[in-house]
């Protein structure tokens, strides 16, 4: 299986696995239908969520604005929305 990007409301929704407390912040790559992202923030008081909303505008070259957790706030498992961009765009930034 590969990461499903969706075309929604000018944007791409998509689903991520997030391992915090990593060594480092880095997309690691596709886990089934999900992406998985590593981020060095503890699971504590939203700052795993804070480093995953900052490394996915880093790598999308996009304002961190644009990156929304839409679900999964208290989960390893989350959907993500970008605003902004394309299906073509996050895949070829997130999956390269």
């Amino acid at each position: 299986m590969s990461v499903r990007f969706t075309d929604q409301d000018g944007g791409v929704r998509f689903a991520v696995k997030v391992v915090p407390g990593a060594s480092r912040d880095r997309v690691v790559g596709p886990l089934g239908e999900a992406l998985k992202v590593a981020v060095s923030k503890p699971a504590h008081g939203g700052a795993a969520n804070a480093a995953v909303v900052a490394l996915l505008a880093q790598t999308l070259g996009v304002v961190a604005a644009r990156v929304k957790i839409t679900r999964g706030h208290g989960s390893p498992r989350k959907e993500i929305y970008v605003g902004g961009v394309t299906v073509a765009d996050v895949a070829s930034r997130l999956l390269a």
